[in-house]
């Protein structure tokens, strides 16, 4: 019983002797200190992963839908379409090969 009101009473800290539990004491202290901070950055690296893995999905569907838009675009039948618009059309003939000799 008498140690433990000790212990209550904090003796063990203010004693002659304490020094030694003192330095335990800050030792632990900065144990928990690195991983607490630890923990911390830990959990930001996650989210900032989850974040940038968010980021790679938005960017890749519009990669995706602009893509398809420019396929799109670049159909032949969607070209002639425009410039028939614009007052060109398409050449009844093919066109020519030129082959040059040596």
């Amino acid at each position: 019983m008498k140690s433990f009101l000790s212990f209550i009473n904090i003796d063990f800290l203010v004693k002659k002797d304490s020094i030694q539990n003192w330095k335990m004491i800050v030792y632990l202290s900065l144990l928990a200190l690195i991983t607490i901070y630890s923990g911390h950055s830990t959990d930001r690296k996650v989210i900032k992963a989850s974040d940038l893995k968010k980021e790679i999905n938005i960017l890749n569907n519009e990669f995706v839908s602009t893509r398809t838009l420019l396929m799109k675009i670049k159909m032949e039948s969607r070209v002639t379409k425009i410039l028939n618009e614009k007052g060109l059309v398409p050449s009844k003939y093919p066109p020519i090969k030129i082959i040059v000799k040596n």
